[in-house]
């Protein structure tokens, strides 16, 4: 004869037969999403936030050109360039010796570039120079180390 079933005992009963089954369903859901996942890539379903070109703008002085650079009485930041860049280089000119140079052969130049997402160390990168002052040509001239 068998013992009665009391409420407890059943109750334990279902409770088992619920946490197997649902870990079984579980246990498909993991699998089967396993197998749709390797059919997306990343680069399909996500964004990175924040990836972006970066412009970068910098002053420079053009030297080197053929009389065709900056009249610089008229544009003192020429001027005032050409002496921070000579101090630099350990080279100091009396200002009075400075303001009366008249030099033609340099021009003070904005450079800017556009530096694209995930760029590389040694990456070629398109540069723009363009004369500030009223330099007649570029030409021929070496931009020097821009900061």
């Amino acid at each position: 004869m068998k013992p009665p079933t009391t409420h407890r005992a059943s109750s334990r009963l279902w409770t088992h037969w619920s946490v197997c089954l649902g870990g079984w369903v579980i246990a498909a859901c993991v699998l089967a999403g396993a197998q749709q996942a390797s059919a997306a890539r990343i680069k399909e379903v996500a964004a990175i936030d924040g990836v972006r070109t970066n412009q970068l703008t910098g002053f420079g002085l053009v030297t080197g050109l053929d009389g065709t650079g900056d009249q610089t009485t008229q544009m003192p930041y020429t001027t005032q360039g050409l002496r921070n860049y000579l101090e630099q280089m350990g080279i100091v000119l009396p200002a009075d010796k400075l303001s009366s140079l008249q030099l033609k052969n340099v021009a003070a130049v904005v450079v800017t570039a556009q530096i694209p997402p995930f760029a590389r160390p040694g990456q070629v990168v398109d540069v723009v120079v363009s004369s500030m002052g009223n330099a007649k040509s570029l030409k021929g001239g070496a931009l020097l180390t821009t900061p």
